[in-house]
């Protein structure tokens, strides 16, 4: 399948502010409406200006991550500035992604579609790398055209 690559990328760090989702990880409709409802509220309270007002680029990074057996996600950028609300550092390892690019009409859109290629068809297909853990991330870009684009990140290593 051509709806991937597979890129070496320099370790990075994104500063993000998070929230536990309490949806089982089977529940796709529970956890996508508890990403939604805090993307809404961040949105709305002022942390994701917060946020982007310290990023050294354009991007925002939504990362989901396993963090003491609870699933988490963060809305993030790369800085190396700090916040007192953000809630946690995280580290994404020097190595190998398995990278999805696409566009969609908003953003939401455009996560939930290069999350379901990504972990429904890439990582399938991808017969030489398989995806052990760690935290994983769509990037939203930019806009062209009128639509959101950008790209998933899946930290892989070689079978």
């Amino acid at each position: 399948m051509g709806n991937y690559t597979l890129e070496e990328k320099d370790g990075f760090t994104v500063l993000g502010i998070g929230v536990e989702l309490k949806s089982d990880y089977t529940d796709y409709i529970g956890i996508n409406k508890e990403k939604s409802d805090f993307w809404q509220a961040i949105q709305e309270d002022g942390r994701l200006n917060t946020l982007k007002n310290l990023a050294t680029n354009d991007y925002i990074f939504a990362v989901n991550e396993a963090v003491n057996n609870k699933m988490m996600h963060y809305a993030g950028v790369l800085t190396k500035e700090t916040l007192p609300e953000a809630t946690r550092i995280i580290q994404f390892p020097k190595g190998e992604y398995l990278v999805v690019k696409g566009e969609a009409n908003t953003s939401e859109e455009l996560s939930n579609q290069l999350t379901g290629i990504a972990f429904d068809q890439a990582l399938l297909a991808a017969e030489d790398v398989a995806y052990v853990g760690g935290p994983n991330t769509t990037v939203e870009m930019g806009e062209k055209d009128g639509l959101v684009y950008g790209e998933m990140w899946i930290p892989v290593v070689r079978k």
